[in-house]
């Protein structure tokens, strides 16, 4: 099995630019299935995610065309509504193509359950509810099978929890619905306004886009659009920590600084971290501003009004993002003061602790929601393995800032997520190499 060997402690500088949001190109190649026209895709990841979708997407007729991190795919010759129920389980994102096979053939059929992270579980009833609404039925008679008879019909929707996958879901089935959706308690994260400005690009009017409350005007057919997907701010965040426990200076170039308001909030108020936001010239044009994590960190944990123990914790958008809790928890490890952690939305996400623990940490697992950091901690190198992406990015971490070398197995995990990030890290003076 493939894995990761580096060696800790080496000065770590440069320039770095992030991939396109990961979370953001998933629904964003679904949505091709909503035309028979082509639809663009620039600023796409190169990442095993990506691929498994493009994978799933022309196993079902749809053709596709790369040119760099450019993708244009046309699906005039869909011939199927049942995705490879293989491929469908390796991926959370595949559960973006229920909504608009729904739509525009009103059917959709697989044999499996969507993959992913194994963080805890990942309900979709949030995801029928909203099909129901729309006038769709499930049978389950040894496949998981959505019908719709005749074209949707769009309704006032008051979603039960803000899921994302479950509003992306929602937009699109209600893109082509005859009518118009309401989308309450929606999900408002950056991937989710990049589906609603590219289906508006489409030709699909959408009202409150970046609110909780979406507005879908459904039309009868959609059209040819492209669209640039929004940078990866989840890489940004681990970028973030990367510079302030390696003490170099980091510049991550081409951000967008209205995605990282309270990322900049958690790792600059709550932690320390030193880092200023600069225009860039050189920056891409879509997004010229670069974020300069500053050299010679000093990281300290501000304590709440009064001396009590801080929090760091996960919130709906705009709130913390949960993605970022693994890395964050790391750089927690290095500054100085206690600190809570406390992940709400999965019941698995903190386990990979005890791997920190291994390495040297000063952390106690209250539960499988909260964790204790007391730092800074002195890391050392150790044998592991990546249990999800996220995780898997926090122990790449970990092992930048630890004394010897670390062994990181079952890489597979972070290739899902992050493009090449081995080279990248190299390039930024990392001793890290990839060993089958």
């Amino acid at each position: 099995m493939p894995a990761f060997v580096i060696e800790g402690q080496r000065p770590i500088q440069g320039v770095v630019t992030p991939i396109g949001n990961k979370n953001a190109a998933l629904p964003l190649l679904s949505a091709c299935l909503l035309t028979d026209e082509p639809v663009t895709l620039h600023n796409v990841p190169q990442i095993g995610d990506i691929r498994t979708m493009l994978h799933i997407l022309e196993a079902l007729g749809v053709e596709y065309d790369e040119s760099g991190s450019s993708i244009t795919l046309c699906a005039k010759h869909l011939h199927s509504t049942a995705p490879d129920p293989n491929r469908f389980a390796k991926i959370r994102g595949s559960l973006t193509l229920m909504g608009p096979l729904l739509a525009r053939r009103g059917h959709f059929a697989v044999s499996a359950t969507a993959g992913g992270d194994d963080i805890g579980r990942r309900r979709i009833d949030t995801h029928l509810q909203v099909f129901n609404a729309l006038g769709a039925s499930l049978s389950q008679n040894g496949a998981f099978e959505l019908r719709a008879r005749g074209r949707l019909h769009g309704q006032d929707i008051l979603l039960d929890e803000a899921s994302v996958t479950a509003t992306e879901n929602g937009i699109m089935a209600a893109a082509l619905a005859k009518g118009t959706t309401v989308l309450r308690n929606a999900a408002s994260e950056p991937h989710v306004q990049d589906l609603c400005h590219l289906l508006t690009a489409m030709g699909c009017p959408i009202e409150g886009i970046g609110g909780n409350t979406l507005v879908i005007h459904g039309q009868e057919s959609l059209g040819s659009a492209e669209i640039f997907v929004s940078p990866d701010y989840m890489e940004i965040g681990s970028y973030i920590a990367l510079g302030a426990i390696t003490r170099g200076e980091l510049s991550i170039q081409g951000v967008s600084p209205d995605h990282l308001r309270m990322i900049r909030m958690v790792f600059g108020e709550r932690l320390g971290v030193r880092m200023r936001l600069e225009e860039d010239a050189q920056a891409p044009r879509t997004y010229p501003y670069t974020l300069v994590v500053e050299d010679e960190q000093e990281l300290c944990i501000k304590a709440d009004f009064g001396g009590a123990v801080p929090k760091i914790d996960d919130m709906p958008w705009p709130g913390f993002p949960p993605d970022l809790i693994s890395v964050a928890l790391v750089a927690a490890t290095q500054a100085q003061g206690t600190v809570v952690v406390h992940q709400k939305m999965f019941e698995s996400r903190l386990f990979f602790v005890d791997k920190l623990i291994a390495m040297g940490a000063q952390i106690i697992l209250c539960d499988p929601h909260r964790a204790v950091v007391v730092g800074p901690s002195r890391l050392y190198g150790q044998p592991v393995s990546s249990p999800d992406i996220r995780a898997g990015m926090a122990l790449v971490l970990a092992a930048l800032a630890a004394e010897g070398k670390t062994t990181i197995g079952n890489i597979g995990q972070i290739d899902r997520g992050y493009e090449r990030i081995d080279d990248k890290l190299r390039a930024l003076g990392a001793q890290i190499e990839r060993i089958e």
